[in-house]
This record gives C-alpha cells, structure tokens and sequence, in this order.
C-alpha cells in the first residue's frame, strides 16, 4: 500500500539523498586544494564549477537509480535502506527519469567552463562520467549489477576527480594528486560496498552479481574494514613525497574517526546498523577530506 504523498518539496528533497552528496564534493574540495598547493594559485571558478557538476551528476544518478531499481524489481516494500520515491508510489519512473535528464543537462551546463578551460579531455572525462552516471543502472550491462562498482566509484569519485581539478590548477597529473585521489575515493567505494552487503538478499534475488554477493557478507566487512589500513598507507605514501607531508599527517588523526563504526565489522551486525554506518562513512570521509586539505593549505601558508 502507498503512503501519504509528502509535499513536493519533501519529495524532491528526499529524492536528491542529500546525505550522500558529500561523496562528490570531498575529491572537488581535495583537488583544488592539491591543485593549488602545487600551482601556488587557487582558482575559486575551478572549484565552484567542478563541485557544482560533480553534485548535479551525482543527484543524477540518485534519481535515475531511484526510478530503474523500481522498475527492475530491485526496490521492493520490504527494502531496508532509505526512502526510494517511485517505490513508494509518490512519482512515476517516467517522471524520475525526466528529472534525472534535467540533472545532466543542469551538470553539463555547470562543467562548460571547465571545458573552456581544460579543453577536449575534460569534455572526454564529462562526457564518460555522465555516461558512466547513466550506465550505472541502465544500459546492456548495468554497472550496480556487476561486481565493479566498486572500482567505478574509486575512480570516479577519487582518483579522476581529484587528478583532474588538480591538473586545471596545476596543468601537470602529478604522484601526488592520483595518491591524494585513492585517499578520497576509497571510503566512496566503501560506501557502496556497505550498501551492498546489507542489500545481499535482495541484490540476489533481482539477479545482481555484487562483489558483496560473490564475497559473502563476512568476507566483504572485512574487507570494509582493510580499507581504512589501505587509507593508513597511502597518507604515510603521501608523507614520502616530501611537501604534502603535513596534510597527511592532519588525514592520519582523521583517520580515528573511523571508530564508531566499529560494531559494523561483527558478523552479528544487523541490516538495520548499516544504514547508520553509512552514514557515518560519508561523514568521516568529508572530516578526513577536510583535515587533510587544512593539512595540505597550513603547509602551504607557512611555507
């Protein structure tokens, strides 16, 4: 049975998963600030623009996810996640979809200037994420229902988007940002690999082959909980480069925030912990972003 209709603006809001957004937003704040440590110029337009793009492509996605999952069958009444609109009956996938067009065209509008400024590989690297965004769903061989979403999102949301906001500052790809970019982009994939293990019942059933379903749930929380090692040492990578040092030293304290998500790696975790926990993931990610950005800018300041 449907529930009440909220207001629109209820709708929409719930419809964008604003919690989420900071996913795109981290690596746009962690490239310009690498861009601008290696350039010694900090360009406002470069970030506005490419966190502007990056936040409409992602709410993109979330809307045309929302309306494919739900006509798939993948979104059922019993799904333990957050609100999914068109599974709820309160706008049609048609309806979704059309928004979730508007979105990119909205995010190709706000990524022109970087076009203007980067020329053809960043209209080559708009056009492929859009596509990918799209692709996620849809398409021959949907990419949420393969075992490599999570190699999607790290790139996308790390090592691409921090590697190239910091070439626009900076015009060179240096070791650096692609390791500043996995720093970024491996809690995004942890992210969704939490999501995919909660979702390993219903996953199946709809025929997807996650790498939560070929894991299992206990082999893919462990694996959740290698990442922040992996994180550990690409900060200490990051040390060995000499200049960044004292940005990576600021991610390493960032890194304590990962405990309280600790319950999460118990085989015993409910469904239910999940969502909290992946929420609490998108959270430090943006505190780890945060402290190694202010790092990476008192390093430069000082210096």
């Amino acid at each position: 049975m449907n529930e009440p209709r909220p207001n629109p603006a209820r709708i929409a809001w719930l419809a964008i998963r604003p919690h989420t957004l900071p996913l795109s937003l981290s690596p746009v704040l962690a490239g310009s600030v690498v861009g601008w440590v290696e350039s010694g110029s900090f360009r406002p337009d470069i970030l506005f623009a490419a966190a502007l793009s990056a936040m409409l492509i992602q709410i993109g996605t979330n809307l045309h996810n929302d309306a494919i999952d739900t006509l798939n069958g993948t979104d059922r009444a019993d799904r333990i996640g957050p609100v999914r609109i068109t599974q709820r009956g309160w706008l049609s996938p048609a309806q979704m979809l059309m928004a979730a067009r508007s979105v990119f065209a909205l995010a190709a509008l706000a990524g022109s200037w970087l076009i203007v400024l980067g020329g053809w590989p960043v209209l080559a690297i708009g056009v492929i994420s859009i596509a990918a965004a799209w692709g996620y769903s849809s398409g021959p061989w949907p990419i949420s229902r393969g075992p490599l979403g999570e190699l999607f999102v790290l790139l996308f949301f790390g090592l691409i988007a921090v590697g190239t906001i910091a070439w626009l500052h900076s015009g060179t790809l240096s070791a650096a940002a692609l390791l500043v970019g996995l720093i970024v982009g491996l809690p995004a994939a942890m992210v969704l690999l939490i999501n995919n293990a909660r979702d390993i019942e219903s996953d199946r059933r709809a025929g997807r082959r996650t790498l939560a379903i070929l894991l299992g749930r206990r082999l893919s929380l462990r694996l959740c909980a290698l990442l922040p090692a992996v994180i550990a040492m690409g900060l200490i990578a990051l040390t060995l480069l000499g200049d960044p040092w004292f940005g990576a030293l600021a991610g390493l304290v960032g890194l304590t925030l990962l405990w309280p998500i600790r319950h999460l790696m118990a085989e015993s975790a409910s469904p239910e912990l999940f969502n909290d926990s992946l929420k609490r993931v998108v959270q430090f990610q943006l505190a780890l972003t945060t402290a190694l950005c202010l790092g990476l800018a008192l390093a430069l300041l000082a210096g």
